[in-house]
């Protein structure tokens, strides 16, 4: 079965689907092993990882190299962050192309003009929506396969208030988007409203410490939010880890002291398969 097909069997169980954000192959591999169905492509996470905030500094190669490893380790239906679609009509028609070729099962295009922020990031700008519109007809009618995935997101609460939200969610949802992603609603009020005014599939960005209240998955599944994706987490359990480390090494010149929080040798080389790639050599 392919990825995308996967990906909207997993969907159609009645259930909301948790996709972890990964930054690369390490973190990617480790979704899939920690039992996931999908892993979310964050482009924030993305950005940080090589040094930068997420206001579309990176390239769009620099993404895509980053997106292709996250398919390829994974082994998981990939829902990838277009950004922008990383430009105008014809950027948009070459990002779909290319996440195509790498694989991913879906992506989710946003309606904020650049240079975009962090959905969670104060003064936030948008495009028009007609503009919008035209990138989701351009990415639908752009995909060789079908049951690819394309997810509108909209950052207009922040700028233009929720009742415009969801009047640009319900135009991008006529325009042909499969899925729509109201970014970084503030109460749970708000939530509730968009399950129940917006017909269709949902994604939700549900991650501890932003602008949107935690809601458990079993509620998510009951009010209709078919897809929740949880882009930092992992970067910033990674982080907090890595501060220690150092902070140890720093102290003492070792880590021993921190050896039961540290993964083993061997563990190491089971992630990244290390023994499957040495027996290349035998056959």
């Amino acid at each position: 079965m392919k990825p995308t097909q996967q990906l909207r069997q997993a969907l159609s169980a009645g259930k909301t689907l948790v996709a972890p954000g990964a930054y690369d192959g390490m973190s990617a591999r480790l979704v899939a092993m920690a039992g996931f169905e999908a892993v979310y492509a964050s482009g924030g996470a993305i950005a940080r990882a090589a040094g930068y905030p997420d206001l579309g500094i990176l390239s769009f190669t620099e993404v895509l190299d980053r997106i292709e490893k996250i398919v390829e380790a994974s082994g998981l239906p990939v829902v990838a962050d277009a950004d922008t679609g990383f430009g105008g009509s014809a950027n948009v028609e070459r990002t779909v192309r290319a996440f195509e070729r790498a694989g991913v099962a879906a992506f989710h295009i946003e309606d904020q003009s650049f240079p975009k922020r962090c959905g969670h990031l104060d003064d936030k700008s948008l495009v028009d929506a007609d503009e919008m519109c035209l990138k989701i007809r351009i990415a639908r009618q752009t995909l060789a396969d079908p049951d690819c995935l394309v997810i509108a997101r909209t950052d207009a609460i922040a700028v233009e208030g929720f009742e415009a939200a969801i009047a640009r969610a319900e135009r991008y949802v006529q325009a042909g988007a499969d899925m729509i992603f109201v970014e970084a609603p503030e109460t749970l009020e708000q939530i509730r409203e968009i399950a129940r005014r917006l017909p269709g599939p949902k994604l939700i960005n549900m991650f501890y410490g932003g602008k949107t209240p935690l809601v458990p998955i079993d509620e998510l599944s009951a009010l209709g939010y078919q897809l929740a994706i949880i882009p930092s987490d992992l970067q910033r359990a990674a982080i907090h880890a890595m501060q220690k480390t150092l902070a140890q090494i720093r102290a003492t010149g070792d880590s021993s002291a921190l050896a039961e929080e540290l993964t083993s040798f061997k563990e190491r080389e089971e992630i990244v398969q290390t023994r499957r790639y040495l027996a290349l050599d035998a056959l």
